[in-house]
């Protein structure tokens, strides 16, 4: 198989998502918050979606694919209360936590979509976002799992179909083989820009950037570079 295609599901769609869905169980005060809460966030596909629907007043629409336990998204969104997010996350723990967030801080400018984000992309109209971000996804490094990471052409393209011209694709990892993987598709691609300020501009984080809890997991473990991209497209 290339890497010009991403592997199948059963009914031959394709996937950007592979792993576990679920961890820990939520203790008894956490399942109730997320019981009463998720159905009011969560979105359900059917058919196409208008990302306006969601957001009516928004004056800006941002994705986080993979928002782990809601660090970033949570921060970005009391940051920012004209803007609407989406966030994608199918692992249970994480999907829990934003909830709780989501509650405790009051945030009334997040959706959650707890199933492939691919399916979501495919889902959205053209030129309907203004950014994505997907932060320290997981990065598979045995070269026979590098099919399934996020970054593919088919996903590219379907990044710069939903993001509008001029629009951003953020991405940050600790991992340099997925930072070179992920340039070399750029560079292909027609409809994304690298244009670096200056050299090893990359490793400086977002400007207002907060550590997330993996990127202080892989300080400890002493993976102390990162690279912070930020494509616009054409």
């Amino acid at each position: 198989m290339t890497d010009h295609q991403l592997p199948k599901t059963r009914s031959g769609e394709p996937r950007a998502f592979f792993g576990r869905r679920s961890g820990k169980k939520l203790h008894g005060g956490q399942q109730a918050v997320f019981d009463a809460t998720l159905p009011d966030l969560e979105i359900k596909l059917d058919g196409k979606l208008d990302p306006k629907s969601l957001f009516p007043q928004a004056e800006k629409l941002i994705i986080e694919i993979g928002y782990g336990g809601g660090e970033h998204l949570a921060l970005e969104a009391s940051r920012h209360p004209k803007t609407g997010y989406i966030g994608c996350e199918v692992f249970t723990g994480g999907i829990g936590k934003m909830v709780q967030t989501i509650v405790a801080e009051n945030l009334n400018n997040i959706r959650l979509f707890t199933d492939d984000a691919l399916k979501l992309l495919f889902a959205l109209p053209d030129a309907s976002i203004d950014e994505i971000y997907l932060l320290y996804p997981d990065p598979w490094p045995k070269t026979r799992h590098h099919k399934r990471r996020f970054v593919s052409p088919t996903t590219l393209r379907e990044l710069a179909r939903v993001i509008r011209p001029g629009g951003l694709f953020h991405f940050a990892t600790d991992i340099e083989d997925y930072a070179n993987w992920t340039l070399a598709h750029i560079v292909r691609s027609p409809d994304f820009v690298f244009l670096p300020e200056r050299p090893g501009g990359w490793h400086e984080p977002y400007e207002g950037w907060q550590a997330t809890r993996y990127e202080q997991k892989a300080r400890r473990e002493g993976r102390m570079i990162s690279f912070y991209f930020s494509f616009p497209r054409r």
